[in-house]
C-alpha cells in the first residue's frame, strides 16, 4: 500500500511539478488549495484541473478568509501589485505580494488533514533560489516547521510526526521547467500570475511573470502556456 501524502496545489507551476514529483514518487497524494481571498482567484480552478491531469488520489479546497490581513497586494484590493520590476529589484526584501504567515497557515491546515489521513509527509513546492523574497519560503523556515509538527499534533507525540517536503526549495526556475515538461504537466493549466485577466491572461508584468519568463528562457524552451489564451506567469 502506497504512504499517504498531503501536496499543498496553488496551480502554478512550481506547485504542480511538486505533486508531479510526489505522485512520481509513489505517493498517494491528495492534493490541497486553500481559497484565502486571492485576487487570482482562477488558481483554484486551475489546481483542480492539475490534480486531475496528475493523477492525484484526491483534491479538495479549503475557503479560508485572509482578507484582514490588509496590506498585501493579493488580498487587498487597495494595493497595487508591483509591475515591471528589475531582477535585482525582485530579489531584494519583502514585496507587497507577500501575505503574512502565508506558508505558516497553509501548512497549518495541510498538517491537519495529514493527520487525519494518517499522511506521513506534507509537500510544498516553496523554491528559496529563483523567488520574490518571501521569508516563508526559506529551508530554515520549513526544518522549523517540520520540528513544531513533531511537536504539536498527536502523530507527532507518538513518534510518527509529519515530514516537511520541499523538493524544488534549491532549484532554479529553469531546472523546474525542465522537471515540469519530464513529469509530462500540462503547462497550459497552470497559472501564477498575480494579477490575470478574467480569462487567465497573464499581465506578463508582474514579479510572478517575470520569474516564469527568466526560467523558460534559461531552460531555452517555449513556454506553452502562452499561446491560445493561457498564460505564462
Amino acid at each position: 500500500m502506497a504512504e499517504r501524502a498531503v501536496v499543498l496545489l496553488s496551480g502554478g507551476l512550481d506547485s504542480a511539478t511538486t505533486l508531479g514529483l510526489a505522485v512520481e514518487q509513489g505517493f498517494e497524494a491528495h492534493a490541497l488549495t486553500v481559497r484565502y481571498g486571492q485576487r487570482h482567484a482562477l488558481e483554484v480552478e486551475r489546481a483542480e484541473a492539475l490534480a486531475g491531469q496528475l493523477s492525484a488520489a484526491s483534491w479538495r479546497a479549503v475557503a479560508v478568509d485572509l482578507g484582514h490581513l490588509v496590506g498585501s497586494a493579493l488580498t487587498d484590493p487597495r494595493t497595487a501589485v508591483p509591475q515591471g520590476r528589475a531582477a535585482g529589484e525582485i530579489a531584494s526584501g519583502i514585496p507587497p505580494t507577500y501575505v503574512p504567515a502565508r506558508n505558516t497557515l497553509f501548512l497549518a491546515l495541510a498538517l491537519g488533514w495529514a493527520e487525519v489521513l494518517d499522511a506521513g509527509d506534507v509537500f510544498i513546492g516553496a523554491n528559496a533560489v529563483d523567488y520574490s523574497g518571501y521569508p516563508d519560503c526559506r529551508p530554515e523556515f520549513l526544518a522549523a516547521f517540520e520540528r513544531l509538527a513533531g511537536l504539536a499534533t498527536r502523530a507527532g507525540v507518538e513518534g510518527r510526526g509529519a515530514r516537511i517536503r520541499a523538493p524544488l526549495v534549491d532549484k532554479t526556475k529553469a531546472e523546474i521547467v525542465l522537471e515540469a515538461r519530464r513529469l509530462g504537466i500540462d503547462l497550459t493549466l497552470t497559472l501564477s500570475c498575480y494579477d490575470p485577466g478574467r480569462k487567465g491572461e497573464p499581465c506578463e508584468r508582474c514579479d510572478a511573470c517575470s520569474l516564469r519568463a527568466k526560467g523558460f528562457r534559461e531552460a531555452g524552451v517555449a513556454d506553452p502556456a502562452l499561446g491560445g489564451g493561457r498564460q505564462r506567469g
